[in-house]
């Protein structure tokens, strides 16, 4: 495997395609030395188009889906139209190489916040990706009374990974947490632009600020009981941020755990 002192040469194992043009994950393989946190991301790379033998020069963020028990890194991309690496990352097969950084970043990760009450996952479009780590990880199930995932998207068909959530409670090692209590996981999928079945088409801030998005969970947005994560468009971060702040949401800070993390690396 060739390297230098600050990525490795991973090989793609499979790409999924979810929306044609739009969206689709690539799984790689993983060096043996690369440990992550639920939550970071890395920083991923390809040659110049121009020179595709060549050491990498562009790099982008991607927050891993995998988990750190599992032995591949798996990331969850749109393909912005004109951009220089996602519509390449898009056409990867399995045996073409992709970089990656050695080191993980970010800290949308569990250390931010104190265990114990609700954790609430909110995400709009590939802002999925940090929280699909954090569920196929065992440690945030033991951690929190309840998780509430809320991904937000346009249409149905970009409810990408949607199986895989609904099908968690049948996974043997989180048995006995829904055993323990079926609604362990909430997850609210919301289409602005489709209706789905008990959902409103409404944007997530929407939600947020007329109270509608504690009713659908049957939980309340208590800052003294709920953690919240935030992943997705910087318009939506902004917003989101600003009305739970409003409520007693805030990160923390100085050693001191918060109720509110926010990643925006767009």
């Amino acid at each position: 495997m060739t390297e230098d002192s600050k990525y490795t040469r991973q090989t793609v194992t499979s790409v999924h395609t979810w929306v044609p043009g739009k969206l689709f994950s690539v799984r790689v393989t993983r060096d043996d030395a690369y440990d992550f946190q639920p939550g970071q991301f890395a920083r991923v790379g390809l040659p110049a188009a121009d020179d595709p033998d060549g050491p990498p020069t562009l790099w982008r963020a991607y927050s891993m889906v995998s988990a750190p028990g599992q032995p591949w890194l798996e990331f969850y991309s749109i393909v912005v139209p004109g951009g220089l690496f996602s519509p390449r990352m898009a056409r990867l097969v399995p045996g073409d190489a992709l970089y990656v950084e050695k080191a993980p970043y970010g800290f949308l990760t569990l250390e931010r916040f104190a265990p114990g009450g609700d954790l609430w996952l909110l995400a709009s479009g590939t802002g999925l990706s940090a929280y699909l780590s954090i569920l196929r990880d065992p440690a945030a199930w033991s951690a929190y009374r309840r998780i509430v995932l809320v991904h937000g998207v346009r249409t149905t068909e970009e409810l990408a990974y949607r199986e895989e959530i609904e099908s968690l409670a049948r996974r043997p090692d989180l048995a006995s947490h829904f055993a323990a209590d079926p609604r362990k996981l909430v997850y609210l999928p919301i289409a602005t632009r489709e209706a789905l079945p008990g959902m409103p088409q409404e944007r997530l801030t929407t939600l947020i600020a007329d109270g509608r998005l504690e009713q659908l969970a049957g939980q309340a947005l208590d800052p003294e009981a709920a953690k919240i994560m935030l992943c997705g468009n910087p318009a939506m971060l902004a917003d989101a941020r600003k009305l739970l702040g409003e409520r007693g949401f805030k990160p923390g800070r100085r050693g001191i755990p918060g109720n509110l993390a926010v990643e925006n690396y767009w």
